[in-house]
């Protein structure tokens, strides 16, 4: 990480911004691409994938980056909501859970499809899900979502069928969770607009295609 200083005109003003790049191979064009982290402070950053997708991230009570904008690495099992490259573009794509794990690995050191726990841990600050009440489940609906006032901006970008068929746009945003359900099976979050509650399930199928969120330790800006 390399840090670069800037003094303003204005009396007591300096800008910081810190940068890391890190080298990926992509196979299939055999070319070089550079994710790249710049920050203007610790929890107000910008993550660019090999696509040259640009992500802010922020640091929130969890001690944990995340993006606050879904994933749109354009990777195999990974999709468009029916199949619209302005879904994309809105929604972000769509992945089977091997998928969103490798898509997260790609943007670089450290980042990671998050798990139950972290979910959860991350609803528990903006409402709460422990006690797994309809009030918390709401609570945590309206901060997290995107007119929310946690800034995590989640939205419902619905989700794909093995079979192939799009369903529940603007309706359900469902995103992965690394937990295992079981071998089939994996853990997602679930933000329901019918019921305005967040919740947490675990019968998954892996080849469905959900919405995906990365997050990184705090602690990599500070290498």
């Amino acid at each position: 990480m390399a840090l670069h200083v800037i003094k303003t005109n204005l009396p007591g003003i300096i800008v910081m911004i810190f940068s890391v790049t890190i080298p990926i191979c992509c196979t299939s064009t055999n070319k070089t691409h550079l994710q790249k982290i710049i920050s203007h402070k610790p929890n107000d950053s910008l993550l660019v994938d090999r696509d040259d997708n640009r992500y802010t991230i922020k640091a929130f009570s969890d001690n944990n980056l995340w993006m606050t904008t879904n994933l749109k690495l354009n990777i195999p099992y990974s999709y468009c909501c029916d199949n619209s490259e302005e879904n994309c573009e809105r929604y972000g794509r769509l992945y089977s859970w091997e998928a969103a794990q490798k898509g997260c690995s790609l943007l670089g050191e450290g980042w990671r499809l998050p798990a139950k726990d972290e979910w959860q841990r991350l609803a528990g600050f903006y409402g709460g899900v422990a006690k797994d009440s309809v009030e918390t489940r709401k609570r945590a609906y309206q901060s997290l979502l995107y007119s929310g006032n946690s800034q995590f901006n989640a939205v419902l970008g619905g989700g794909r069928a093995p079979d192939g068929r799009y369903a529940r746009l603007e309706a359900h945003g469902f995103y992965w969770e690394a937990t295992e359900g079981d071998s089939n099976t994996a853990w997602f979050a679930n933000f329901a607009k019918g019921s305005q509650s967040l919740y947490h399930q675990s019968d998954g199928e892996k080849t469905r295609a959900f919405s995906v969120r990365c997050i990184n330790s705090i602690d990599s800006l500070k290498h």
